[in-house]
């Protein structure tokens, strides 16, 4: 005699069209579904015969509708402010986050992961750190978990893991155009990990601009810090003779450049120029105030929200690739408004 299985959720969720996670939120009545797909679950459920267990269910409801965030750095205040932005606007949507921070390794970020996974999380976003990182996305691809690379792209299959990020490219061409116009002629790049992929997306940008108007490329890389950025500032006034402006490859860097510069006798928006990236909350509260590219880090958080809540619920992956805008915003570093230091 023949046993038919009983029913499951998977069962539920491929008759219907839609994520395990979808089905799972419908059988917790969240109120995160639309009306219109928790319809579709239930029809999908009735006609499959699916009984759901609340018994069992109740004892995984602590972990339900989670959503996982590791970042890569938290100590930098672009993803303090992005991962905030983040979590507010998925609580919007009914979900929790779970926030992790794996400081640039990869077997740390394997162990948050790797933990996440069991504790049921509906998504994965990933600001990844560098490295041997094919362990991290092969457990969620096992998963069978939506995960969503942020901000840098670590893992090439963008088909299963999308990436969302700023336009870099765009920035660093609108930054190094805008210190030519501002009347620079030797212009260093200052900043990041030599071959990192976000490195060389913010370092094309300056390297096309520069090559437009023949001029040579300075390039100053190293760590994305203060430190960095102090002691690179020291090394152009002692070794670089006639610098005259720096794109950085974040505002942590041009801060940085910032208090080399006053140490050296560099006169900010007039001697030296200099336009920081990401536009972090910070450098309008400089003195001066840095000029930066602005990458909407606020709105980045928002779109990342929105794209893993319709992934969960609705089945629909984005595209593989998805580049928010950027703009510049021009302070009294870059020379525009040095008539204000007078």
């Amino acid at each position: 005699m023949s046993v038919t299985r009983r029913p499951t959720i998977i069962d539920v969720a491929k008759h219907a069209g839609v994520s395990k996670s979808t089905v799972s939120l419908v059988l917790r009545n969240s109120p995160a579904v639309r009306e219109e797909t928790r319809v579709l679950v239930r029809n999908a459920m009735a006609e499959i015969g699916y009984v759901y267990n609340r018994a069992a269910a109740n004892l995984r409801m602590s972990n339900a509708g989670l959503v996982g965030l590791v970042i890569n750095d938290l100590r930098n205040p672009f993803f303090t402010e992005f991962a905030t932005s983040l979590q507010m606007a998925l609580a919007d949507r009914g979900y929790s986050t779970v926030i992790a921070n794996t400081d640039e390794s990869p077997t740390l970020q394997d162990q948050v992961v790797g933990s996440m996974i069991e504790h049921g999380v509906s998504a994965l976003i990933l600001c990844a750190a560098y490295g041997d990182t094919a362990m991290t996305f092969d457990a969620a691809m096992r998963g069978g978990i939506p995960t969503l690379q942020m901000l840098r792209r670590v893992d090439n299959r963008l088909d299963r893991f999308p990436l969302i990020a700023p336009d870099y490219l765009s920035g660093s061409l609108a930054a190094t155009q805008h210190l030519i116009e501002q009347g620079a002629r030797r212009i260093a790049f200052v900043g990041g990990l030599a071959g990192r992929a976000v490195t060389e997306e913010r370092k094309a940008g300056y390297l096309q601009v520069l090559a437009q108007h023949d001029l040579e490329p300075v390039v100053l890389t190293g760590k994305s810090s203060r430190a960095f950025g102090r002691d690179a500032a020291r090394r152009l006034f002692a070794e670089a003779g006639g610098v005259d402006a720096a794109v950085c490859f974040n505002d942590l860097v041009a801060l940085g450049m910032l208090s080399g510069c006053h140490e050296v006798g560099w006169n900010i928006g007039t001697d030296f120029l200099i336009v920081g990236f990401d536009d972090i909350e910070e450098v309008a509260q400089s003195y001066p105030a840095l000029s930066s590219v602005h990458c909407d880090i606020a709105g980045i958080g928002i779109t990342a929200a929105q794209t893993v809540v319709d992934w969960i619920e609705n089945g629909n992956p984005p595209p593989p690739e998805t580049r928010t805008k950027v703009s510049l915003s021009v302070r009294q570093s870059s020379g525009a408004l040095a008539r204000y230091l007078l």
